[in-house]
């Protein structure tokens, strides 16, 4: 009688190991459906099997989330069947320490959203271009233009990673103040005149009876203090700065406000935009803006720890633009 009603438990567990691997299997194809991604007969299986680690790792963290013991949750994105040292080969910041330039702030509102008073353009996808520095020095000097002008123009991050290669290095990264230094010099052109290609083999294709603005330069605020950070936010607009992004967490965020303590004492590796600031249930945040695409993070956006001693790095390396 004993053996009778372990029978069907048996059967029971092995339906559930085959619905949980059929499970899996579609939502793998529907990831590769979604993503555009077609490895081949000869790397299919190994893609998967990195992706249903990744899955797993995922789903380990976000029961964490339900049980009250983490502050933001995750999700499978593009990074979906990436090694964690293939997603780090993208994560290519450089920082070069130019001359401070404190400027003399205000104060600031409790909260900001530069994105609510029109000031931010949608969020791009940077592709296989390790780019980042270029789109958010774009994003900051779009916001610029707009709060002189009134009309929010996006600018071409194509027309630095192509033209600004004697002091970037195009796809492999660039150095903030580099790109604001060409800018002042050169000028930029439109999004529209100069679209992004996320490659940098074209050569430049500067035009400059299409510029939108040249700059008159640029400062960099005292690393390390997030209040003149904040000040300088509420008082300038956008900010563009260096964050360290060298985590799991970071590779697969979805929402909250992210609170992943890095492994690395100092490590920039993502430049991005500040757009604002905030606070829920008393814990206070940074609003950056990624240039990942919407499928990552919020929309493209990170909500990421503010708390005075510098989480990630934020402030280490924060500049901004002038007209």
């Amino acid at each position: 009688m004993r053996s009778m009603l372990v029978f069907p438990v048996v059967l029971n567990c092995l339906s559930l190991t085959f619905c949980t691997k059929w499970t899996t299997l579609q939502r793998w194809q529907e990831w590769k459906q979604q993503n555009k991604e077609d490895f081949g007969l000869s790397s299919d299986d190994k893609r998967r099997a990195i992706w249903t680690e990744n899955f797993n790792a995922i789903a380990d963290h976000n029961r964490r989330f339900l049980l009250g013991l983490s502050n933001f949750t995750m999700a499978m994105n593009k990074f979906g069947a990436a090694m964690f040292n293939e997603y780090v080969g993208i994560l290519n910041a450089k920082v070069r320490w130019t001359p401070l330039m404190v400027p003399q702030l205000g104060s600031s509102p409790d909260s900001l959203d530069y994105r609510d008073l029109g000031l931010v353009t949608p969020v791009k996808d940077q592709g296989a271009c390790i780019s980042s520095w270029a789109f958010s020095v774009a994003g900051a000097i779009e916001a610029q233009v707009a709060k002189t002008t009134g009309v929010l123009v996006p600018l071409s991050a194509q027309n630095l990673v192509d033209c600004s290669a004697n002091a970037t290095y195009g796809c492999d990264g660039g150095w903030l103040g580099s790109a604001y230094n060409y800018i002042q010099q050169h000028g930029i052109n439109s999004e529209a005149s100069y679209p992004y290609q996320a490659k940098d083999d074209q050569g430049c294709m500067h035009d400059p009876d299409e510029n939108v603005i040249m700059i008159h330069g640029h400062g960099r605020l005292p690393p390390g203090h997030e209040e003149i950070l904040k000040k300088a936010l509420a008082s300038f607009g956008p900010v563009t700065v260096s964050v360290d992004a060298n985590s799991f967490s970071f590779m697969f965020y979805k929402m909250g406000i992210y609170d992943d303590p890095p492994c690395d004492a100092f490590k920039l590796t993502l430049d991005v935009l500040l757009v604002g600031y905030g606070s829920e249930n008393g814990v206070d945040y940074w609003i950056i803006k990624n240039s990942w695409g919407i499928g990552w993070g919020e929309k493209g956006y990170m909500r990421l720890l503010r708390n005075g001693s510098n989480f990630r790095d934020i402030a280490s390396n924060a500049l901004y633009p002038f007209l």
